[in-house]
């Protein structure tokens, strides 16, 4: 029959099934399929799908593949069609030997989810070989005067194929004196017998030739021959004999080589050649010849081959002693091979899934593998491990198959590989043990959100910056890993919406660096507080937060404001002093204020410039302008001073003011601003100014209190409204100049009122007056002045 023709019986062994336990990881029975040796690969043995339970389309997604028991790929399925294909070709003879039926057994495995389907692959034997001879010239001596009837044992061809393929029957070629007569041994094979048929006589015939032909059952039948070739000797009448009919042995599979294993022995009654006796094999096969000798003159069998007990477990040898007449005796070794601890456990990995997730649900297939021991009994017994504290579990499936699964969930940002040692060990004595090493990544999932180094930040900058100075950064980490761990930076929106954030702070969104985008202004705005937003990259993102606070520092950039006297254009205040004033008399105070703060709004003041040099001076603190000594007839009635008032900011910025003073003999003379010119003439002229003078002091004495009065009156209310109104005085000074009590640009010895005439158009200071005046009274007469002062109205 053709390899790809099958008969009606074939086809139905291969479609029939055994239907698996519901529910069951395996198969109940075996599947069952044969082909012949020597077929092409590629033959089709079977189709799958039905029997499986799943279609087409799920076989590859399952992970379907086909493991034999020794781990070789003799057939191929074909996860397309589910086909079951050969693999390779088949030879039975090496794959089984002599033993018949010839069964291969593998499983189907289906990955996931996991399940086994065990089958068998019968291989048929093919008629391949040739009936062989292991001799090609039989010698056979015979002594005259046999009795016809006796047979001789002859030597049987052997033939590696198996059945009716091997060795069916044996023909002679035409001879009158034999004939051939088949037997059956213990092992089921026939061999043949040489009957005699007539008497042999020495003297007429000495020696016969003839071919000896062997032919096998198959279609068509091969044949081998052999020449034999019969010695007529004189009679023998004493056969050998052993002395025991069956030999037992035990030996190792460890066993070295040329090694006794046993030692037979033989007599024989004959005196002479006929008593010689010569020991040899008798109908042994190639594989007993190649394993062992044994001498021919001591009977000593030693060992020619290593010994595996997991090949062959025991030999039965026939011997036979033969004397020199030919003459015969038979006898029977039996070897038994035993079992020793010689291998060690083998490991499949035949699934393994790197990287997992980490956070993949327990019990998760990491990997799959089988396990195998070649020995018998306790040395084929095996234990399968791996190593403490792992978060995996190893959990036997089926037959000697194992999976390795999660224990619990994993974590990356703790632990990113497993390095797994699978440890299989026997019971043999000694023990043997075989490791194999796999490694599991473990893949990023995005659970941990961006960190910062700091919970808040705290950036200083200096006013006046130039436009996209870098003024610091933040920071954020991300414990996860690639797309997972990538942090962009961006900027919440201010909590009061009236800030333009996006158009004073930048943040680069790849690295966290801030940018002032213009100019800031410490006097405007001090500090700046705002959040930072990092998020990651994953899916879903995740984000944290922090806190930014950016404080400005002040820089020298504001310049010292004199707010008295006032130095807008109108007509100069005159300060009066009357002649009689003692040193350190009060004559004015310079009242300046500073933008900025610290030590830029630390004011001193100096004279730059007086009208004349050591009559005045100025305290450098507070601004005060007294009396430097006592004032004489002799001294100008007018005076002109300049004074500076100076930071110290670095660079220091200044400004500076005039003040007027007029020397007075007595507050009654008043003080009417008189042209150059008219002053001139009034120097040229002394009776005329001296007129002009009384009649002006008449004239305006009675205004001047009047006037006085109604400025009393209005500053009162002024400051009333002042202290409990917080009402801003008239004039058009800008707001943060007339904070004269927070920042410290005013001594603290002194803090003074202004009043502004309301009906001014030159918005002039009428009155400047100590509030807490913090230095005592120099003399009486100081006091005098200050009540003559009291009395016009200067309180």
């Amino acid at each position: 029959m053709e390899p790809r023709e099958k008969s009606p019986q074939q086809i139905r062994q291969v479609l029939i099934f055994f239907v698996c336990l519901g529910g069951s990881l395996v198969c109940s029975e075996n599947w069952r399929f044969s082909v012949a040796e020597e077929t092409e690969i590629g033959f089709f043995i079977a189709n799958v799908v039905k029997d499986v339970g799943s279609g087409v389309e799920d076989l590859a997604a399952r992970g379907a593949r086909v493991i034999f028991d020794d781990y070789k790929p003799y057939l191929w399925l074909d996860q397309q069609t589910g086909n079951l294909l050969l693999n390779e070709k088949l030879d039975r003879e090496a794959l089984c030997d002599f033993t018949e039926p010839c069964v291969l057994h593998f499983q189907v495995l289906l990955e996931n989810p996991l399940q086994f389907f065990r089958a068998e692959l019968w291989v048929r034997d093919i008629n391949d070989h040739t009936p062989t001879f292991l001799d090609k010239d039989i010698l056979l001596k015979i002594l005259e005067g046999t009795a016809p009837g006796t047979s001789f044992q002859m030597e049987s061809a052997q033939d590696l194929d198996v059945g009716k393929n091997g060795v069916q029957n044996y023909t002679l070629s035409p001879i009158p004196h034999f004939h051939l007569k088949l037997e059956d041994n213990d092992e089921g094979r026939k061999y043949p017998e040489l009957v005699l048929d007539q008497s042999l006589d020495r003297e007429k015939e000495p020696e016969l030739r003839f071919t000896l032909t062997a032919w096998d059952g198959g279609s068509p039948p091969r044949s081998g021959t052999a020449e034999v070739r019969v010695l007529v000797i004189d009679i023998n009448d004493n056969a050998p004999e052993f002395q025991s009919a069956l030999y037992e042995v035990q030996i190792p599979e460890n066993s070295p080589l040329d090694s006794l294993v046993v030692k037979v022995s033989a007599t024989d009654l004959d005196a002479g050649i006929n008593g010689q006796l010569s020991y040899s094999f008798s109908h042994v096969s190639r594989d007993i010849r190649k394993t062992f000798e044994i001498h021919p003159v001591s009977g000593e069998v030693h060992l020619k081959a290593l010994l595996d007990f997991e090949l062959i477990q025991s030999y039965v040898i026939n011997i036979e002693a033969i004397d020199g007449g030919s003459l015969t005796g038979k006898s029977t070794i039996l070897i038994r091979v035993l079992d020793v601890n010689d291998n060690p456990p083998e490991i499949v990995i035949t699934s393994l899934t790197s990287p997992i997730p980490e956070n993949s649900s327990p019990e998760k297939v990491v990997a799959v593998f089988g396990v195998r021991d070649q020995d018998s009994e306790d040395n084929g017994k095996m234990v399968c491990s791996i190593q403490d504290n792992l978060p995996f579990l190893l959990k036997p499936t089926f037959k000697n198959f194992y999976t390795l699964v999660t224990e619990r969930p994993l974590d990356r940002e703790t632990r990113t590989e497993y390095n797994i040692t699978i440890t299989v060990t026997d019971l043999g004595t000694p023990r043997l043990k075989t490791e194999h090493n796999i490694t599991v990544l473990v893949s990023d999932v995005n659970d941990n959100a961006p960190a910062f180094t700091q919970t808040s930040y705290t950036l200083f900058v200096r006013e006046n910056n130039s436009p996209a100075l870098h003024i610091g950064g933040v920071s954020a980490t991300d414990r996860d890993a690639g797309a997972n761990a990538q942090v962009t930076y961006s900027l919440l929106p201010p909590h009061d919406p009236q800030l333009p954030l996006a158009s004073l702070v930048s943040i680069n969104a790849d690295n966290g660096q801030l940018f002032a985008l213009r100019a800031l202004d410490y006097e405007a705005l001090r500090v700046l507080e705002f959040g930072v937003r990092a998020a990651d990259r994953g899916s879903p993102a995740l984000s944290s937060q922090a806190l930014v606070r950016v404080l400005v520092l002040d820089a020298n950039d504001n310049s010292p404001f004199v707010l008295y006297p006032l130095q807008n254009g109108s007509a100069p205040c005159t300060e009066l002093v009357p002649r009689a004033a003692e040193p350190g008399y009060l004559v004015s105070k310079v009242v300046a204020v500073d933008g900025d703060s610290g030590q830029n709004a630390w004011l001193s003041y100096q004279l730059l410039k007086a009208t004349e040099p050591g009559l005045f001076s100025v305290w450098a603190h507070n601004g005060e302008v007294r009396t430097a000594r006592l004032l004489s007839e002799r001294d100008a009635a007018k005076h002109r001073l300049l004074v500076q008032v100076r930071d110290n900011g670095e660079p220091p910025l200044s400004a500076s003011v005039t003040l007027h003073v007029l020397l007075v003999d007595g507050f009654s003379q008043p003080y009417l601003p008189l042209p150059e010119a008219a002053v001139d003439a009034a120097q040229a002229d002394p009776l005329t100014v001296y007129l002009v003078i009384a009649l002006a002091s008449v004239s305006s004495l009675f205004l001047f209190s009047v006037l006085a009065f109604v400025a009393v009156k209005l500053c009162r209310r002024g400051r009333a409204a002042w202290v409990g109104g917080s009402s801003v005085p008239e004039g058009h000074f800008p707001g943060h100049l007339l904070d004269v009590s927070g920042t410290g640009t005013l001594s603290q010895n002194y803090q003074y009122e202004v009043c502004l005439a309301g009906d001014s158009g030159t918005r002039e200071f009428k009155f400047l007056k100590p509030v807490i005046p913090n230095f005592p009274p120099l003399n009486t007469e100081r006091e005098e002045s200050h009540i003559f002062l009291n009395g016009f109205g200067f309180n």
